[in-house]
Protein backbone atom coordinates (compact mmCIF):
# COMPACT_ATOMS: atom_id res chain seq x y z
CA UNK A 1 0.00 0.00 0.00
CA UNK A 2 1.34 3.43 -0.93
CA UNK A 3 1.84 6.07 1.77
CA UNK A 4 -1.09 8.08 0.41
CA UNK A 5 -3.43 5.09 0.41
CA UNK A 6 -2.26 4.09 3.89
CA UNK A 7 -2.99 7.54 5.36
CA UNK A 8 -6.41 7.74 3.72
CA UNK A 9 -7.20 4.27 5.02
CA UNK A 10 -6.29 5.43 8.53
CA UNK A 11 -8.62 8.41 8.15
CA UNK A 12 -11.52 6.19 7.15
CA UNK A 13 -10.79 3.73 9.95
CA UNK A 14 -10.82 6.76 12.26
CA UNK A 15 -14.46 7.33 11.41
CA UNK A 16 -14.27 9.94 8.67
CA UNK A 17 -16.86 9.43 5.96
CA UNK A 18 -14.51 10.68 3.24
CA UNK A 19 -10.76 11.23 2.90
CA UNK A 20 -8.75 12.45 -0.09
CA UNK A 21 -5.62 14.51 -0.83
CA UNK A 22 -5.68 17.98 -2.39
CA UNK A 23 -2.89 19.71 -4.24
CA UNK A 24 -2.03 23.26 -3.15
CA UNK A 25 -2.25 25.49 -6.20
CA UNK A 26 -3.44 29.04 -5.69
CA UNK A 27 -7.19 29.52 -5.45
CA UNK A 28 -9.19 29.57 -8.67
CA UNK A 29 -11.55 32.15 -7.19
CA UNK A 30 -9.35 35.03 -6.06
CA UNK A 31 -11.22 37.66 -8.06
CA UNK A 32 -14.61 36.39 -6.88
CA UNK A 33 -13.51 36.43 -3.23
CA UNK A 34 -12.14 39.96 -3.49
CA UNK A 35 -15.32 41.21 -5.17
CA UNK A 36 -17.47 39.47 -2.54
CA UNK A 37 -15.53 41.14 0.27
CA UNK A 38 -15.50 44.53 -1.46
CA UNK A 39 -19.30 44.31 -1.76
CA UNK A 40 -19.59 43.77 2.01
CA UNK A 41 -21.32 40.42 1.64
CA UNK A 42 -19.34 39.06 4.57
CA UNK A 43 -21.25 41.33 6.96
CA UNK A 44 -19.53 41.67 10.32
CA UNK A 45 -17.17 38.74 9.72
CA UNK A 46 -14.11 40.97 9.55
CA UNK A 47 -11.79 38.00 10.06
CA UNK A 48 -12.48 37.00 6.45
CA UNK A 49 -10.55 40.08 5.33
CA UNK A 50 -7.46 39.05 7.27
CA UNK A 51 -4.76 36.70 5.96
CA UNK A 52 -5.93 37.25 2.40
CA UNK A 53 -2.61 35.92 1.09
CA UNK A 54 -3.24 32.51 2.73
CA UNK A 55 -6.84 32.36 1.54
CA UNK A 56 -5.56 32.91 -1.98
CA UNK A 57 -2.58 30.54 -1.63
CA UNK A 58 -3.25 27.75 0.91
CA UNK A 59 0.36 26.51 0.82
CA UNK A 60 1.30 29.58 2.88
CA UNK A 61 -0.48 28.14 5.92
CA UNK A 62 2.50 25.87 6.63
CA UNK A 63 6.09 26.48 5.63
CA UNK A 64 7.02 23.93 2.97
CA UNK A 65 3.49 22.51 2.63
CA UNK A 66 3.04 20.23 -0.37
CA UNK A 67 -0.54 19.00 -0.01
CA UNK A 68 -3.60 18.85 2.24
CA UNK A 69 -5.22 15.68 3.55
CA UNK A 70 -8.93 16.55 3.35
CA UNK A 71 -11.59 14.72 5.40
CA UNK A 72 -15.32 14.95 5.91
CA UNK A 73 -17.49 13.91 8.84
CA UNK A 74 -21.08 12.96 8.12
CA UNK A 75 -23.51 14.53 10.61
CA UNK A 76 -26.74 13.65 8.86
CA UNK A 77 -27.77 10.84 6.53
CA UNK A 78 -29.11 11.49 3.07
CA UNK A 79 -32.79 10.63 3.00
CA UNK A 80 -33.33 10.66 6.77
CA UNK A 81 -36.40 12.43 8.08
CA UNK A 82 -35.77 16.01 9.10
CA UNK A 83 -37.71 19.07 10.05
CA UNK A 84 -39.71 20.67 7.27
CA UNK A 85 -38.72 24.26 6.66
CA UNK A 86 -41.62 24.78 4.26
CA UNK A 87 -43.87 25.21 7.26
CA UNK A 88 -43.70 28.31 9.39
CA UNK A 89 -42.99 28.52 13.11
CA UNK A 90 -45.56 26.81 15.28
CA UNK A 91 -46.57 26.66 18.90
CA UNK A 92 -45.69 23.12 19.91
CA UNK A 93 -46.51 20.65 22.67
CA UNK A 94 -48.03 22.21 25.77
CA UNK A 95 -48.22 25.62 24.15
CA UNK A 96 -44.45 26.07 24.31
CA UNK A 97 -42.98 27.95 21.35
CA UNK A 98 -39.77 26.31 20.17
CA UNK A 99 -36.79 27.79 18.37
CA UNK A 100 -34.92 25.49 15.99
CA UNK A 101 -31.17 24.98 15.73
CA UNK A 102 -29.20 23.80 12.71
CA UNK A 103 -28.63 20.07 12.46
CA UNK A 104 -24.84 20.25 12.74
CA UNK A 105 -25.14 21.97 16.14
CA UNK A 106 -27.47 19.44 17.76
CA UNK A 107 -24.68 17.14 18.92
CA UNK A 108 -21.08 17.60 20.06
CA UNK A 109 -18.91 20.45 18.80
CA UNK A 110 -17.50 19.31 15.46
CA UNK A 111 -14.32 21.35 15.95
CA UNK A 112 -13.43 19.24 18.98
CA UNK A 113 -14.68 15.95 17.53
CA UNK A 114 -12.73 16.27 14.28
CA UNK A 115 -9.59 17.89 15.68
CA UNK A 116 -9.13 15.16 18.28
CA UNK A 117 -8.85 12.47 15.62
CA UNK A 118 -6.79 14.60 13.24
CA UNK A 119 -4.31 15.56 15.97
CA UNK A 120 -3.98 11.89 16.96
CA UNK A 121 -3.17 11.01 13.35
CA UNK A 122 -0.62 13.83 13.19
CA UNK A 123 1.09 12.56 16.35
CA UNK A 124 1.57 9.14 14.76
CA UNK A 125 2.75 10.59 11.45
CA UNK A 126 5.31 12.81 13.19
CA UNK A 127 6.82 9.71 14.81
CA UNK A 128 6.85 7.82 11.51
CA UNK A 129 8.17 10.76 9.47
CA UNK A 130 10.61 12.79 11.57
CA UNK A 131 11.27 16.24 10.15
CA UNK A 132 7.96 16.48 8.31
CA UNK A 133 5.42 19.11 9.36
CA UNK A 134 1.69 18.84 9.95
CA UNK A 135 -1.02 21.39 10.79
CA UNK A 136 -4.65 20.54 11.54
CA UNK A 137 -7.47 22.85 10.45
CA UNK A 138 -11.20 22.52 11.08
CA UNK A 139 -13.02 25.71 10.14
CA UNK A 140 -10.54 27.79 12.13
CA UNK A 141 -7.64 28.50 9.73
CA UNK A 142 -7.74 31.02 6.84
CA UNK A 143 -8.01 28.41 4.09
CA UNK A 144 -10.77 27.77 1.58
CA UNK A 145 -11.73 24.31 2.81
CA UNK A 146 -14.52 23.77 0.31
CA UNK A 147 -12.23 24.56 -2.61
CA UNK A 148 -9.62 22.14 -1.27
CA UNK A 149 -12.32 19.50 -0.80
CA UNK A 150 -13.48 20.06 -4.36
CA UNK A 151 -9.92 19.79 -5.63
CA UNK A 152 -9.41 16.56 -3.69
CA UNK A 153 -12.52 15.02 -5.24
CA UNK A 154 -14.82 14.95 -2.18
CA UNK A 155 -17.74 16.35 -4.17
CA UNK A 156 -18.90 19.39 -6.11
CA UNK A 157 -19.97 22.84 -4.93
CA UNK A 158 -23.72 23.33 -5.10
CA UNK A 159 -25.48 26.55 -6.01
CA UNK A 160 -25.91 27.18 -2.28
CA UNK A 161 -22.06 27.10 -2.08
CA UNK A 162 -21.94 23.95 0.10
CA UNK A 163 -20.07 20.78 -0.83
CA UNK A 164 -22.29 17.97 -2.12
CA UNK A 165 -21.12 14.36 -2.43
CA UNK A 166 -22.93 12.30 -5.10
CA UNK A 167 -23.89 9.57 -2.61
CA UNK A 168 -23.76 11.24 0.80
CA UNK A 169 -25.38 14.56 -0.02
CA UNK A 170 -24.36 17.74 1.83
CA UNK A 171 -24.70 16.90 5.54
CA UNK A 172 -20.90 17.04 5.77
CA UNK A 173 -18.35 18.81 7.95
CA UNK A 174 -14.90 19.51 6.49
CA UNK A 175 -11.42 19.51 7.98
CA UNK A 176 -7.91 18.61 7.06
CA UNK A 177 -4.18 18.38 7.67
CA UNK A 178 -1.71 20.58 5.84
CA UNK A 179 1.58 18.72 5.48
CA UNK A 180 5.03 18.75 3.94
CA UNK A 181 4.69 15.05 3.11
CA UNK A 182 4.87 14.32 -0.61
CA UNK A 183 1.51 12.59 -0.99
CA UNK A 184 -0.24 11.95 -4.28
CA UNK A 185 -3.20 14.22 -5.03
CA UNK A 186 -6.23 11.99 -5.44
CA UNK A 187 -8.69 11.76 -8.24
CA UNK A 188 -12.39 11.20 -7.50
CA UNK A 189 -13.33 7.55 -7.12
CA UNK A 190 -16.57 8.43 -8.90
CA UNK A 191 -17.79 11.29 -11.03
CA UNK A 192 -18.34 14.41 -8.98
CA UNK A 193 -19.23 16.82 -11.75
CA UNK A 194 -21.76 19.53 -10.98
CA UNK A 195 -25.11 17.74 -10.69
CA UNK A 196 -27.16 20.82 -9.79
CA UNK A 197 -28.10 21.33 -13.43
CA UNK A 198 -31.07 23.67 -13.82
CA UNK A 199 -32.33 23.08 -10.27
CA UNK A 200 -32.94 26.25 -8.22
CA UNK A 201 -34.68 24.79 -5.16
CA UNK A 202 -32.15 26.18 -2.68
CA UNK A 203 -32.38 29.62 -4.28
CA UNK A 204 -36.17 29.59 -4.35
CA UNK A 205 -36.53 28.34 -0.77
CA UNK A 206 -34.01 30.66 0.92
CA UNK A 207 -36.02 32.67 3.48
CA UNK A 208 -34.12 35.92 2.92
CA UNK A 209 -33.32 35.48 -0.78
CA UNK A 210 -29.59 35.62 -0.08
CA UNK A 211 -28.57 32.87 -2.54
CA UNK A 212 -27.67 33.43 -6.16
CA UNK A 213 -26.04 30.65 -8.19
CA UNK A 214 -22.78 29.69 -6.42
CA UNK A 215 -22.80 32.77 -4.20
CA UNK A 216 -24.36 33.73 -0.87
CA UNK A 217 -24.83 37.23 0.50
CA UNK A 218 -23.84 36.25 4.04
CA UNK A 219 -25.05 39.58 5.43
CA UNK A 220 -28.63 38.36 4.80
CA UNK A 221 -28.18 34.63 5.52
CA UNK A 222 -30.14 33.36 8.54
CA UNK A 223 -27.16 31.27 9.65
CA UNK A 224 -24.96 34.36 9.64
CA UNK A 225 -27.59 36.51 11.34
CA UNK A 226 -28.12 34.07 14.21
CA UNK A 227 -24.49 32.99 14.71
CA UNK A 228 -22.07 35.67 13.50
CA UNK A 229 -24.01 38.95 13.54
CA UNK A 230 -23.30 40.58 16.90
CA UNK A 231 -25.38 43.73 16.64
CA UNK A 232 -29.16 44.26 16.26
CA UNK A 233 -30.63 42.59 13.19
CA UNK A 234 -32.35 44.69 10.53
CA UNK A 235 -36.09 44.53 11.39
CA UNK A 236 -36.85 44.02 7.69
CA UNK A 237 -35.30 40.54 8.00
CA UNK A 238 -37.07 39.49 11.20
CA UNK A 239 -40.09 37.90 9.54
CA UNK A 240 -37.97 35.82 7.17
CA UNK A 241 -35.98 34.31 10.06
CA UNK A 242 -38.96 32.20 11.16
CA UNK A 243 -38.23 30.08 14.23
CA UNK A 244 -34.50 29.60 13.62
CA UNK A 245 -32.43 30.71 16.62
CA UNK A 246 -29.07 29.15 15.69
CA UNK A 247 -28.27 28.49 12.07
CA UNK A 248 -30.58 27.45 9.24
CA UNK A 249 -30.93 24.25 7.19
CA UNK A 250 -33.49 25.35 4.60
CA UNK A 251 -31.23 25.18 1.54
CA UNK A 252 -30.05 21.68 2.49
CA UNK A 253 -33.49 20.40 3.43
CA UNK A 254 -34.92 21.24 0.00
CA UNK A 255 -31.91 19.94 -1.94
CA UNK A 256 -32.77 16.85 -4.05
CA UNK A 257 -29.42 15.35 -3.07
CA UNK A 258 -30.64 15.21 0.55
CA UNK A 259 -34.17 14.25 -0.43
CA UNK A 260 -36.21 11.93 1.85
CA UNK A 261 -37.08 10.12 -1.37
CA UNK A 262 -33.43 9.17 -1.80
CA UNK A 263 -32.01 6.02 -0.31
CA UNK A 264 -29.96 6.78 2.79
CA UNK A 265 -26.25 6.11 2.40
CA UNK A 266 -23.60 5.97 5.09
CA UNK A 267 -24.16 6.90 8.69
CA UNK A 268 -23.62 9.95 10.83
CA UNK A 269 -20.75 9.90 13.31
CA UNK A 270 -22.08 9.07 16.76
CA UNK A 271 -20.76 12.29 18.31
CA UNK A 272 -23.34 14.24 16.32
CA UNK A 273 -26.35 12.35 17.66
CA UNK A 274 -28.77 15.17 18.54
CA UNK A 275 -29.24 15.99 22.20
CA UNK A 276 -31.95 18.47 21.26
CA UNK A 277 -33.37 19.97 18.10
CA UNK A 278 -34.88 23.11 19.57
CA UNK A 279 -35.18 25.28 22.67
CA UNK A 280 -38.19 26.69 24.50
CA UNK A 281 -38.14 30.32 23.38
CA UNK A 282 -39.50 31.77 26.60
CA UNK A 283 -36.92 29.83 28.59
CA UNK A 284 -34.12 31.25 26.44
CA UNK A 285 -35.47 34.75 27.01
CA UNK A 286 -35.08 34.15 30.75
CA UNK A 287 -31.63 32.56 30.60
CA UNK A 288 -28.74 33.62 32.80
CA UNK A 289 -25.08 33.23 31.84
CA UNK A 290 -25.02 29.97 33.78
CA UNK A 291 -28.13 28.69 31.96
CA UNK A 292 -26.43 29.35 28.63
CA UNK A 293 -23.20 27.64 29.68
CA UNK A 294 -25.11 24.62 30.91
CA UNK A 295 -27.21 24.35 27.74
CA UNK A 296 -24.16 24.66 25.47
CA UNK A 297 -21.87 22.15 27.18
CA UNK A 298 -19.84 20.33 24.46
CA UNK A 299 -21.77 22.28 21.81
CA UNK A 300 -20.59 24.45 18.92
CA UNK A 301 -23.39 26.84 19.88
CA UNK A 302 -21.00 28.49 22.34
CA UNK A 303 -20.16 30.89 19.53
CA UNK A 304 -23.43 32.73 20.17
CA UNK A 305 -23.41 34.98 23.23
CA UNK A 306 -26.24 35.19 25.75
CA UNK A 307 -27.35 38.52 24.27
CA UNK A 308 -27.41 37.03 20.77
CA UNK A 309 -29.46 34.02 21.86
CA UNK A 310 -32.00 36.24 23.60
CA UNK A 311 -32.18 38.46 20.52
CA UNK A 312 -32.73 35.42 18.28
CA UNK A 313 -35.33 33.94 20.62
CA UNK A 314 -37.21 37.24 20.77
CA UNK A 315 -37.39 37.41 16.96
CA UNK A 316 -38.52 33.77 16.72
CA UNK A 317 -41.14 34.33 19.41
CA UNK A 318 -42.49 37.34 17.54
CA UNK A 319 -42.80 35.11 14.47
CA UNK A 320 -44.72 32.40 16.33
CA UNK A 321 -48.52 32.43 15.99
CA UNK A 322 -50.41 32.62 19.26
CA UNK A 323 -47.53 33.44 21.55
CA UNK A 324 -47.98 37.19 21.59
CA UNK A 325 -45.20 39.74 21.56
CA UNK A 326 -42.69 39.49 24.40
CA UNK A 327 -40.76 42.61 25.24
CA UNK A 328 -37.45 42.96 23.47
CA UNK A 329 -34.65 41.60 25.68
CA UNK A 330 -32.16 44.04 27.05
CA UNK A 331 -28.44 43.30 26.89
Amino acid sequence: MSLTADILDRCERGGFALARVASLESSDHVDELRAWLDAGRHGEMGYLERNADIRENPALLLDGARCAIMVADQYGVRGEDGSDSSTGPETQTGGAARGRIARYARGDDYHTVMKKRLHALCDVLRQEHPGEKFRVFVDTAPVQERELALRAGLGWIGKHTLLIHPRLGSWLLLGGIMTTLGLDATKPAERVDDHCGSCTRCIDACPTGCITPWSVDASRCVSYLTIEHRTPIDPRLHGEMGDWIFGCDVCQEVCPHNSPRAEGVGHAHGAYAPRRESFDLLEVLGWTDEDRRSAFTKSSMKRASLEMMKRNAWIAARNTPGIGGPSEPRA
